[in-house]
């Protein structure tokens, strides 16, 4: 049967969906100074992520905080302390893929951190006083709203797919050597 019979006919049907993705990796730099001159730096983390996404003009703005604990040493290596500052940011984030017919009043748009900020490096700043956290994140977003999709609609409804089959001659020799103790009870 070919698509351009007669007993065929199209609809259109208005359902939700992703009508809009996009993808974008960051590096960003933060400048910390601790209460005292650091010697150097024992290690870095990035805890309390906490983000949003928002719709923008140019795309999604994803909207967070995270804070940065640095545990350094001062005073010649002879002793320690832990640096902590919040940091807050916003990604704006383009729409690599849109579809055109979705009805933008009803977009809602969400955003799925596939990189958590994570520290990947942390130094001693080139004037002594400060450490340089360079920190890469990456976000996934997805704009969902109303489209319409057309669909292909048999008058006729399913075919009769109730056709009886005759088992007695398909070949079971592959099933010969299965063990009935095996068998769960429950299925039978």
């Amino acid at each position: 049967m070919s698509i351009k019979d007669k007993d065929f006919q199209f609809r259109e049907i208005i359902t939700k969906a992703v009508c809009g993705k996009g993808r974008k990796f960051s590096q960003v730099s933060h400048n910390v100074t601790p209460a005292n001159t650091p010697t150097s730096i024992l290690g870095a983390w990035l805890i309390n992520h906490q983000y949003e996404a928002a719709k923008a003009s140019d795309g999604v703005e994803v909207i967070g905080t995270y804070d940065i604990n640095i545990w350094y040493s001062y005073d010649g290596n002879s002793k320690t302390d832990v640096a902590k500052e919040t940091v807050s940011y916003v990604d704006v984030i383009p729409l690599t893929y849109v579809d055109k017919k979705h009805r933008a009043s009803t977009s809602e748009v969400s955003a799925l951190a596939t990189q958590e900020p994570n520290c990947v490096e942390a130094t001693v700043a080139s004037n002594g006083d400060s450490v340089i956290i360079r920190v890469e994140r990456e976000f996934q977003i997805e704009m969902i709203a109303e489209t319409k999709v057309c669909v292909l609609v048999n008058p006729h409804g399913l075919p009769d797919y109730e056709k009886s089959f005759d088992f007695d001659d398909a070949d079971l020799g592959e099933y010969e050597d299965l063990d009935p103790d095996l068998i769960d009870e429950d299925y039978n």
